[in-house]
């Protein structure tokens, strides 16, 4: 019996981080061992998450495997969309341009500032009194 080939890449959004194997399938999607919907309440997550199979139409021709730890589920649906970039790209360098023309091959380095001494939080000061 031959192996499946297993397409395999990391993706990261702010404090996220997402594991994505990719396996020739009918476009299941299992996260942390559960489907999709299932862990993702919200719809726009999915969507997010779909986003890179839109550009390159082809739904339902690979399963995904994916564990996904830290963050909050905005910054995990956008971690695994930067995976399922990546293994895109991994398995067809041709998907590249197309990818990058939609903007899903760069990824977000955007995390939060961190609190400084002497204020409340990473910029706000306290309230100033001028008597």
């Amino acid at each position: 019996m031959a192996e499946k080939e297993v397409f395999y890449a990391t993706g990261r959004r702010k404090t996220s981080v997402a594991r994505v194997y990719m396996t020739k399938g009918k476009g299941v999607f299992t996260v942390n061992k559960k489907p999709m919907a299932e862990y993702f309440g919200r719809e726009t997550s999915s969507m997010i998450i779909n986003q890179p199979l839109d550009v390159v139409e082809m739904h339902n021709k690979f399963d995904f495997n994916i564990m996904v730890r830290g963050g909050g589920d905005t910054g995990q649906a956008g971690a695994i969309r930067l995976g399922v970039t990546r293994a895109l790209m991994a398995y067809d360098e041709a998907t590249r341009s197309d990818l990058r023309s939609a903007g899903l091959v760069t990824r977000d380095a955007r995390v939060v500032e961190r609190k400084k001494v002497g204020k409340k939080k990473a910029r706000k000061s306290e309230q100033y009194s001028k008597r």
